[in-house]
């Protein structure tokens, strides 16, 4: 009888639902996440940073006092477009670090986290008709946004130094004139990319802000991670390269950061920047969203930008990932390569590495064994939009170095290896 009753239930609400409802699924890591908390678990799978590293004295402070003396403010509504006092601080931590010059207030918006900046981006340029660009593999939380919309994606594949843009060219000049009328933008993570950790050349942001301007695209820089180079000469970002171009009669790069690496992800706080008529759009399609991102975590970050430069602040946090990083590389050199045919990229900052094995193997189809061994990771398969870009990378993974311990990524990479082995046996090879 409960059964007949829970199908019957879940046909009334099925019913009822809208077709993004219905095509809406849950987040593979968001579910894998839930494994963590089994003891003894390693976990390679989130993307999370080390809770070591977050400011949390400065910031207690600072909560006291703004929730103390700027109640009327931080606990009160706020505007969409975010407090403007964090906005003030934020465009001069730009000029500092980055060099973007000139911006006012309304070329930025104060997001719930930079997930919400992609949802609004879908929100605003994507219909069923609609067409974008995006690499293989892309971010999840990306693919999430966009694939709710069902546009068509043209995918290319991401190379040592950045996405295929030879293959990118091809596929966009094949195009029919009523499809490239279709064409809304091009999608791109800049900065120790998520999931592959790698990083976009100069040569191939130059050629993509170009190309994207030549062909009237809107070209989205995501930059979550760019604070976190621990090797390496920084490299611009594509909407520095766009500002400082006098070709560009419009700044047709949408940048994307949030503070959630730099300071804490608990904060929900993100920022983009753009034209001043994108960034009013992306106000609209909040408005009827959440009215405004939380005022308390906007003015307290505000505070801190003012105290401290979180920037020059993160050289402990970034020695430790580095050192991470180094450790992962060396148990991968010492115990991976025992896997014949194995590869992984080397990310010179941010979170993660790629791991990829020959093409018969299925990281999904592997994962039980994995959890068996107490082991979590993130299959390739979870950062496809398509068959075409599952099959490009269902023999991949995502290895998250910066959340498990010294010891723990020594131990997780021989699991790793060990649940290869097992699977292996297992398909009979």
């Amino acid at each position: 009888m409960e059964v007949n009753d829970m199908t019957m239930r879940e046909k009334y609400i099925e019913a009822k639902l809208s077709w993004i409802a219905k095509n809406t699924k849950a987040s593979i890591i968001r579910e894998l996440l839930k494994s963590t908390s089994i003891p003894g678990m390693v976990s390679f799978g989130g993307g999370v940073p080390d809770p070591d590293t977050f400011p949390r004295h400065e910031m207690a402070q600072i909560a006291k006092e703004v929730i103390t003396d700027e109640h009327h403010i931080s606990l009160q509504y706020g505007t969409t477009e975010g407090d403007p006092l964090l906005k003030e601080e934020y465009i001069k931590l730009l000029n500092k670090h980055y060099g973007i010059k000139d911006l006012t207030e309304d070329n930025i918006i104060i997001t719930t986290g930079s997930q919400q900046a992609l949802d609004l981006i879908g929100k605003t340029f994507l219909d069923q008709s609609s067409i974008c660009a995006i690499c293989s593999p892309v971010y999840l939380g990306a693919a999430s946004a966009f694939k709710v919309r069902a546009p068509e994606f043209v995918t290319v594949p991401m190379l040592d130094d950045g996405p295929d843009i030879e293959e990118l060219e091809r596929k966009i000049n094949r195009l029919t004139d009523e499809e490239k009328s279709r064409f809304k933008f091009i999608y791109m993570v800049s900065n120790f990319d998520n999931p592959t950790g790698v990083s976009l050349s100069l040569e191939k942001r130059e050629w993509l802000v170009d190309f994207a301007y030549d062909n009237d695209l809107i070209l989205i820089e995501d930059d979550p991670y760019g604070a976190l180079r621990f090797e390496g000469d920084e490299i611009p970002t594509m909407y520095k390269i766009a500002q400082d171009n006098d070709k560009y009669e419009v700044n047709h790069v949408v940048l994307l950061n949030t503070f959630s690496k730099v300071l804490s992800p608990g904060l929900r706080m993100g920022i983009t920047i753009g034209d001043p008529l994108i960034i009013r759009k992306l106000v609209m399609a909040k408005q009827g969203a959440d009215l405004c991102s939380p005022t308390l975590t906007q003015r307290l970050i505000a505070r801190y930008l003012q105290k401290y430069d979180p920037i020059t602040g993160m050289k402990p946090t970034l020695e430790l990932y580095a050192a991470k990083r180094d450790t992962m590389m060396k148990a991968f050199k010492e115990h991976l390569t025992e896997i014949e045919g194995v590869s992984w990229t080397y990310p010179h900052g941010g979170l993660f590495t790629w791991a990829t094995l020959p093409k018969e193997y299925d990281t999904m189809e592997m994962l039980p064994i994995a959890k068996e061994n107490k082991l979590i990771y993130i299959p390739g398969e979870a950062f496809s939009v398509n068959e075409e870009t599952r099959e490009a990378v269902m023999n991949s993974m995502r290895i998250s170095f910066c959340l498990p311990s010294h010891e723990e990524i020594v131990e997780g990479t021989k699991r790793l290896v060990k649940s290869i082995k097992e699977y292996r046996v297992k398909k009979g090879w």
